[in-house]
C-alpha cells in the first residue's frame, strides 16, 4: 500500500493518523516528492527513445537508448569536457534522475522537438 502526502500540516496531521493506526510491524518511508514520475520515465525509455532510434535510423548505425540519453542530455543542458588517458570526452552538465516532474516534462518536450525538427514523430503513447 502507498499512501501519498502532501507536505503541509493537514498532510502531516493524515500522515501522523494513517501511520498510528497501522498492525506492525510497517517500514515507513518518508522522502522528498514532486520527483519524475515512472511512467514519464517509462515513456522516454520506451517510446521516444526507440522511435527517435527506429524512425532516425540510428539503430542501424550502432546507437542504443544510452546514447541517446547522453546526447540529448548534453544537449539541453551543456557540457563538460573531461580529460584523462590522453584523451578527451564530454559528459552532460547534469543528469535526469533528479528533475521534477515538471521539470522532466520540459526535458521531454525538447527532445520530442528536436525529434519533430528532424522528421521524427513520436506518439503520445505506446
Amino acid at each position: 500500500m502507498t499512501n501519498m502526502f502532501v507536505a503541509n500540516d493537514s498532510g502531516r496531521r493524515r500522515l501522523y493518523e494513517t501511520v498510528a493506526e497501522l498492525d506492525y510491524p510497517y517500514k515507513v518511508k518518508v522522502s522528498k516528492g514532486n520527483r519524475r514520475s515512472l511512467e514519464q520515465n517509462a515513456y522516454l525509455w520506451g517510446v521516444v527513445y526507440p522511435t527517435i532510434l527506429d524512425q532516425g535510423g540510428l539503430g542501424e548505425q550502432g546507437w542504443r537508448g544510452e546514447d541517446l540519453h547522453e546526447y540529448f542530455l548534453g544537449e539541453y543542458h551543456g557540457w563538460k569536457t573531461l580529460e584523462g588517458f590522453g584523451r578527451k570526452r564530454m559528459k552532460p552538465l547534469q543528469r535526469s534522475s533528479g528533475k521534477s516532474v515538471s521539470e522532466f516534462m520540459e526535458y521531454l518536450d525538447y527532445v520530442i522537438q528536436k525529434a519533430a525538427e528532424l522528421g521524427i514523430v513520436v506518439p503520445d503513447s505506446a
